[in-house]
């Protein structure tokens, strides 16, 4: 089990050291209006959101090759993490039409099922190269959520997750896809 769990983690470890960028699918972030409120008042901030790349097109470099179908990962474009994160590239979302993700100024939607495709996972960006990071060291972190549409039985919950700003792109020279994907 302990082999198995390895393999994986240094796979993806290498994925997120060497990821391609996918040419099919440009890359487009819906912004996202936030606010940033301090003793003095609230200013507004145009931030954009990025699909987690978990959901996105992951292809060969030279076609359209699936890199991961079903639960495998292609034999012969992924013998190991970093001859996959060579090979492969990372191709951009249609939020609106295969995620039913939009945005309309502070609003932001995310449909559970649209069409084939089952659940989707943003980060929230501040700018297109850079992840948001939030300092919440004797600060408040406020947001809404309406729950009125949710289906019984799903979770509708945000989480903050530690991530390098740039998606790893400084770390990781060969790292093309960094915090787009």
């Amino acid at each position: 089990m302990f082999r198995a769990a390895a393999l994986v983690s240094f796979t993806l470890l290498a994925m997120a050291a060497g990821q391609q960028v996918g040419t099919n699918t440009a890359e487009v972030h819906p912004t996202l209006t936030s606010q940033k409120c301090t003793a003095s008042g609230c200013t507004s901030q145009s931030t954009k959101i990025v699909l987690d790349a978990n959901w996105r097109w992951l292809h060969s470099t030279t076609g359209y090759t699936n890199c991961y179908t079903g639960n495998e990962w292609d034999a012969t474009l992924c013998p190991d993490g970093a001859t996959c994160a060579a090979n492969c590239a990372l191709d951009g979302a249609d939020y609106t039409g295969t995620y039913g993700i939009t945005s309309a100024g502070d609003s932001l939607t995310l449909q559970f099922v649209t069409g084939t495709n089952v659940g989707s996972r943003v980060y929230l960006m501040q700018d297109d190269e850079n992840y948001e990071l939030f300092k919440l060291l004797n600060q408040e972190f406020t947001f809404d959520v309406d729950m009125s549409q949710l289906p019984c039985g799903l979770n509708g919950a945000l989480y903050l997750s530690e991530m390098d700003q740039d998606g790893g792109m400084a770390k990781f020279p060969t790292n093309k896809a960094g915090e787009k994907g």
